[in-house]
C-alpha cells in the first residue's frame, strides 16, 4: 500500500477515528485504525465494538492495500505536520511498519495485520430516512444535558429517539432524563421515518454524531434497527449500537397542571444564578427563587461560606412562591434557551417545574426542585 494526501484532509479524517478508540484498551486491535487504499480514495475505520466509524477521503493511491495502525499515535503525528504537506503512507508489510514521511520528516510505526480488525456485522435496517443536519443537532445538543451518568440505570445513559404524537401531527422526538432534570425536544417527521423502531442512542455516540452535523447544508441519512443505528454522510459513515434496555414513560413526569407563569429574559436569568451560585457550597449548589407580583430573587445562603441575593425585573402576576433548585441544573436548562425569554411553570415548591422557550412547545424542560 502507498498513497499521497494533503495534511489536513488526513488530520480530518484520522481525529474522527481516534476519538472513537478507547485510551485504555486490553485488546492491542482496537487502539488501531484499519487503513485501506483502493483507486482514488482510502477510508479510515476505527471500533471500540460498539462504535464504528469509517471515513473516506481522496487521495493520491499508487498502490492499493490495507493495514492498522496505532490511531492516537498517527493523529498526533499529523497533527505536528506544518499545514499544506503532503503525506505520503507506504506500508511495508513483511516488516510490519508503515512509513510515514512529509517534507524532511519521516516516521516509521508498527503495524498489526488487516486481518485481525473487527468489522461491525452490518445489520437489516427496519427504517431509512435522511434529516438535515441542523434538525438532529438541535434534537441532540438540547437534550444530551440530561443524560445520566449513573451506570446503574444504563437505560437512561443516552438519548431515546422515537416517533411521538404532538399536537396532532407526528414528531420525531429526543428525550434523555437522569431523575432530576428531563429534556423533551420535537422536530418535523421526515419522509419514512414513520416505522422507525424508538431506540436509546449511548453517550458517547451523541459526542460523536456531533461532529457530523456542522455543515448546515447536509442531508444525513439515517438507518435504525432494533439494535443499531447508522448515520451516514457522503464521506463518514458512524454506525452504533443502541442500549439494549427500556426508557422509561417519560409522559408521566411531564407535569400538565403548572399554572404560576414566570417570564424572564434567559441570558440575564442565567448570569444572574451563575453569579449568586458562587458562594454556595460545592455540595448542594442550591438557589432559592422567591417570586413575587413582577419580581424575582434568587439567594444563595452558604453558612460556611457566605450568602448572596440578586433581583430581576420579570413578569409574573400569581401568589407568592419560593422554591430552590441545583444551580448547575438551573443553568443548563436557561443555556439551552435560543430565544430570549424562558418561561418557566410552577406548581408548588415540591413540584416538578416545567420550562419551555417563550410559547414554543417543541423544547420542553422539567427540573425538579431541592429543598432549601
Amino acid at each position: 500500500m502507498k498513497f499521497s494526501i494533503e495534511r489536513g484532509t488526513l488530520l480530518k479524517a484520522v481525529a474522527q477515528a481516534q476519538s472513537v478508540v478507547e485510551r485504555r484498551n486490553t485488546i492491542p486491535i482496537l487502539a488501531n485504525v484499519l487503513i485501506e487504499a483502493d483507486g482514488n480514495t482510502v477510508q479510515f475505520r476505527a471500533t471500540d465494538l460498539d462504535i464504528e466509524v469509517v471515513d473516506k477521503a481522496a487521495a493520491m493511491v499508487e498502490k492499493a492495500g490495507a493495514t492498522t495502525v496505532s490511531a492516537v499515535t498517527l493523529h498526533e503525528i499529523v497533527r505536528k505536520l506544518p499545514d499544506g504537506a503532503l503525506v505520503t503512507l507506504s506500508d511495508d508489510g513483511v516488516a510490519g511498519r508503515l512509513n510515514v514521511e512529509a517534507g524532511r520528516s519521516h516516521f516509521n510505526l508498527a503495524t498489526l495485520p488487516k486481518e485481525d480488525f473487527p468489522v461491525m456485522a452490518s445489520s437489516e435496517y427496519a427504517s431509512n430516512f435522511s434529516a438535515p443536519a441542523p434538525m438532529l443537532r438541535r434534537l441532540f445538543d438540547k437534550s444530551k444535558f440530561a443524560i445520566s451518568t449513573e451506570e446503574t440505570r444504563y437505560y437512561l445513559n443516552g438519548v431515546y429517539l422515537h416517533v411521538s404524537t404532538s399536537d396532532g401531527g407526528k414528531v420525531l422526538r429526543a428525550v434523555a432524563t437522569d431523575g432530576h432534570r428531563l429534556a423533551r425536544i420535537d422536530a418535523d417527521l421526515p419522509q419514512g421515518a414513520d416505522g422507525m423502531p424508538g431506540v436509546i442512542v449511548p453517550r458517547k455516540t451523541v459526542g460523536e454524531l456531533r461532529k457530523l452535523l456542522d455543515d448546515d447544508e447536509m442531508q444525513i441519512a439515517v438507518s435504525v434497527s432494533e439494535t443499531k443505528i447508522r448515520f451516514a454522510t457522503p464521506n463518514i459513515t458512524l454506525t452504533s449500537k443502541v442500549i439494549d434496555g427500556t426508557f422509561p414513560d417519560y409522559t408521566r413526569v411531564i407535569p400538565q397542571g403548572n399554572t404560576r407563569k414566570l417570564e424572564v429574559d434567559a441570558s440575564e436569568f442565567a448570569a444572574a444564578v451563575d453569579r449568586v451560585a458562587t458562594v454556595s457550597s460545592e455540595r448542594s449548589r442550591a438557589v432559592k427563587m422567591s417570586l413575587d407580583e413582577d419580581r424575582l430573587v434568587l439567594s444563595v445562603n452558604a453558612p460556611d461560606s457566605g450568602a448572596a441575593e440578586e433581583e430581576l425585573a420579570v413578569a409574573y402576576g400569581d401568589e407568592r412562591l419560593e422554591i430552590g433548585f441545583n444551580a448547575k441544573y438551573l443553568l443548563e436548562i436557561a443555556s439551552q434557551v435560543d430565544r430570549e425569554n424562558a418561561v418557566f411553570l410552577f406548581n408548588s415548591a415540591g413540584d416538578p417545574t416545567l420550562m419551555r422557550e417563550g410559547n414554543d412547545t417543541s423544547a420542553v424542560y422539567v427540573v425538579m426542585p431541592m429543598r432549601v
